[in-house]
């Protein structure tokens, strides 16, 4: 007989080595109460003098009843690309002649399983023969580096049309609104405490577009209007509101937001010419004479991260987490990056340093390490989900069930009601009105 009754969702709390959340005493394990427990862990340290938040790709990628609403992670991006068959188009994916070429000279597959589902080993092994091809005297291995040059182009193509490209920039708004939420939620902290910090990997303007949406003030590491450039200094600033124009007393603006692109944006460029070289464009793919500014998963990320402005964006993200009493909450990053895996790493030598990450209760490599370590300073969320097919550890799911709700979050309700209520309808009166009227 089929199990009308099917097995409670589970997820787990690892405090160092213990699940903070186990069920103890033959208790039959209860999602909700357990997410409960979580949120109120998760409080204090969402409190912490120091917060900062390091996103991974994970964070932009949405899937609502098998729709993709965001932007893919690179394994199914890998395969989009790596297509093949008839109609496929030979400008913006491999074409078979460039495929023969690999093989043929470089002695490698494009359809290669390492390659099939991870768009950051292709990227590896295409910037790693280059960088020996542009110093090669070999004839026969020359023969591939328009090939590969090609291939280098497409991917940096196809990753800029993926970031642009989506849903949320047509219309769809399921993304930007659970981003929006995040930093509804995030701001109702004491004045008194620093501004949060948002890092991350990703190359979208989804933060932005949230930020903006929401009318919160942020900083990006850019200042102009007309012309905005990256000028480090600019996080040095904070955004202050004047109390009193007397005594001249100013108090930091509560809903700020520091947020730094550590592998770049798909809207930078770079230009030449001037003391800060590196600007935001609004034209997003609009012209290939402008040079994107990312840093792509390649053997040379590591060095390209030590140049301007990556130095300075990484410097930022060492000196935030290093103080005294500081948290970081790692979402939607595997810890693929050695260059971001070493810079943690050195965090956890400060005693005070908190690590809270949400990571797959079974992933390998540097998280099994974290887990090994057993130390109580490093916290790890995962499992299912509320709801057959959703993960405790996905951002939607940290966002909708673990954050704090604060008073804040039932006046937005409330707005959202009225906008969408009672002006949307008086509009719709109004327009029935005049119809009426006009007859």
């Amino acid at each position: 007989m089929p199990d009308n009754n099917p097995p409670a969702q589970v997820f787990s709390f690892l405090k160092g080595g213990d699940d903070a959340i186990a069920p103890k005493g033959g208790v039959e394990f209860d999602w909700d109460k357990a997410a409960l427990r979580v949120r109120d862990s998760l409080h204090d340290a969402l409190n912490a003098r120091h917060l900062s938040f390091l996103f991974g790709s994970g964070c932009s990628s949405l899937v609502v009843d098998g729709s993709q609403r965001g932007i893919d992670t690179m394994v199914p991006l890998a395969k989009e690309f790596l297509k093949t068959g008839p109609g496929v188009n030979d400008e913006l994916y491999p074409s078979q002649a460039e495929r023969d070429a690999l093989s043929e000279h470089l002695g490698f597959d494009l359809d290669a399983a390492e390659f099939a589902g991870n768009l950051e080993r292709l990227m590896e092994v295409l910037y790693s023969v280059q960088f020996v091809l542009q110093r090669s005297s070999n004839a026969d291995l020359m023969k591939a580096k328009d090939a590969v040059a090609s291939l280098i182009r497409k991917v940096t193509a196809f990753v800029t049309r993926k970031c642009s490209d989506t849903p949320f920039a047509k219309g769809d708004p399921t993304v930007v609104d659970l981003y929006q939420t995040f930093y509804r939620r995030l701001v109702y902290r004491d004045r008194t405490l620093p501004r949060p910090w948002i890092f991350t990997t990703n190359y979208d303007l989804i933060s932005e577009t949230a930020l903006d949406r929401l009318g919160m003030p942020y900083c990006n590491g850019f200042s102009g209007t007309v012309e905005r450039r990256f000028n480090p200094t600019t996080y040095r600033y904070a955004l202050a509101e004047q109390l009193d124009l007397t005594n001249r007393k100013w108090a930091a603006v509560d809903n700020f937001i520091y947020l730094c692109k550590l592998h770049g944006s798909i809207n930078w460029v770079e230009e030449g010419g001037s003391l800060f070289p590196i600007r935001e464009s609004n034209a997003l793919g609009a012209s290939d004479k402008e040079a994107r500014v990312m840093i792509y998963p390649t053997p040379m990320k590591q060095n390209a991260s030590f140049g301007s402005p990556y130095s300075d964006l990484f410097r930022e993200f060492q000196a935030r987490i290093v103080r005294e009493q500081s948290v970081l909450f790692v979402l939607g990053y595997s810890f693929g990056d050695e260059h971001v895996n070493n810079l943690i790493f050195q965090a956890l030598t400060i005693p005070t340093f908190r690590l809270v990450a949400f990571l797959p209760p079974d992933a390998e490599g540097v998280v099994q390490k974290l887990r090994d370590l057993k130390d109580p300073r490093i916290w790890l969320i995962g499992g299912d989900g509320p709801a057959p097919g959703t993960r405790a550890h996905y951002f939607n799911t940290f966002v909708e069930k673990f954050m704090p709700e604060s008073p804040g979050d039932k006046v937005d309700s409330a707005v959202k009601k009225v906008l969408a209520e009672l002006i949307a309808n008086g509009t719709a009166s109004d327009a029935k009105e005049a119809d009426t009227d006009e007859h």
